[in-house]
């Protein structure tokens, strides 16, 4: 039977989905069908999560209670802290968060996947425990207690307060609680492939979410945003950024956080991201990362944007962060912490009309090849 070899599945559909789309070269993200600026300006990450989850924007009572629901399940079991105080301190955030979330379900009922009030409870925890693993983490590896969430907070607003113990400014929770609305959703991805391919056997949703967590972590997809902030710090100041820029790309380097599968304008979350940097920086001063990235964009434009090439989402929230005072290896459990939602989404949309996804391949093998003794090799 002829095959269609796509190295990557690279532009071949893998489902339907009414979650999200993208307009790649009008520079358009929509979260269903509501634009990703107007729910930045309009919304919050948890009306958001439940826009996506749920497929509506939340009546008054519903959001209410959903906010209630989340609030009351932030809380991790002290099993699932002495696991994480198992765990190197050396180690990866990403790893130590899979490693949670897959034991998070060894804890709570999930694998009954056709039970819609058990997936919504599977939803909650997951939402609202995240956060908590990983300002845990955070503060464990150093050596320091967790700090317990606090009811009377917002969600953005105590994940930061959990990391540091302290209430952050309001305008830092209102800029990092839009980080995560940019973050939540982005159509068929690497990670949320990733969690459908695991959904898709009925895996309960901790296997699904901790299997989507793996893909997120590698450099060429969530990873990217540290590595974002690892090259402007290489390139030390704004003064060397054009020379930087130059080498790479005639080294054939690639620049971290330029490009994307499928927009061929600026990022719309760039720019949104980029609005976000001044309104933080207004507030608290400007940062040196800013500046070089300012000048990273402007060199790389005169030799990329011709080609469709331009900054994506983890070019500027990363400078972000930095300023926040978070440690640049929680960058990708961050944007987790956001993805969760539209992970889960996918998952209870695919559980409608499941099928196993069992992709075929290309064999390039021998055939009939003889085995040699060992004795004779």
């Amino acid at each position: 039977m002829p095959h269609d070899f796509m190295p990557g599945l690279a532009g071949v559909p893998a489902a339907t989905s009414s979650i999200s789309d993208v307009d790649g070269q009008r520079g358009i993200l929509e979260y269903r069908g509501i634009r990703v600026e107007t729910l930045c300006a309009e919304s919050s990450y948890l009306e958001t999560a439940y826009l996506l989850l749920f497929g509506h924007l939340p009546s008054a009572v519903e959001f209410q209670q959903w906010t209630t629901d989340v609030t009351r399940h932030r809380r991790i079991k002290f099993r699932i802290i002495d696991l994480l105080k198992c765990l190197p301190e050396q180690g990866h955030p990403m790893d130590a968060l899979q490693a949670a979330v897959a034991a998070l379900g060894m804890f709570y009922p999930g694998r009954q996947v056709k039970d819609v009030e058990n997936n919504y409870w599977s939803a909650v925890r997951l939402v609202a425990k995240l956060p908590t693993i990983v300002a845990a983490w955070a503060r464990l590896r150093h050596g320091d207690d967790p700090i317990p969430p606090r009811d009377d907070l917002g969600f953005s607003e105590n994940f930061l307060y959990m990391l540091t113990e302290s209430v952050a400014p309001s305008v830092w929770a209102k800029i990092f609680d839009d980080c995560l609305i940019l973050h939540a959703e982005h159509t068929m991805n690497a990670s949320t492939f990733t969690g459908l391919v695991t959904a898709s056997t009925l895996a309960d949703p901790y296997t699904v979410v901790a299997s989507s967590i793996g893909a997120l972590k590698g450099p060429l997809h969530g990873g990217a945003n540290e590595e974002v902030v690892v090259m402007l710090r290489e390139i030390g100041t704004a003064a060397k950024a054009k020379a930087y820029v130059e080498n790479a790309l005639q080294n054939k380097k690639k620049l971290m956080g330029f490009g994307h599968r499928v927009y061929t304008v600026k990022d719309p979350r760039a720019m949104v991201l980029q609005e976000l940097c001044r309104r933080l920086f207004k507030e608290c001063g400007s940062s040196p990362l800013y500046e070089i990235a300012l000048e990273v964009e402007t060199a790389a434009g005169t030799m990329l944007n011709s080609k469709g090439i331009y900054p994506n989402v983890d070019f500027y929230s990363g400078i972000i962060y930095d300023k926040m005072g978070i440690d640049v290896d929680l960058f990708t459990p961050l944007f987790a912490i956001s993805r969760v939602s539209g992970w889960l989404a996918h998952w209870l949309e695919q559980l409608r009309e499941n099928k196993l996804f069992r992709p075929d391949q290309i064999y390039a093998g021998e055939h009939d090849r003889p085995y040699v003794p060992i004795d004779q090799r």
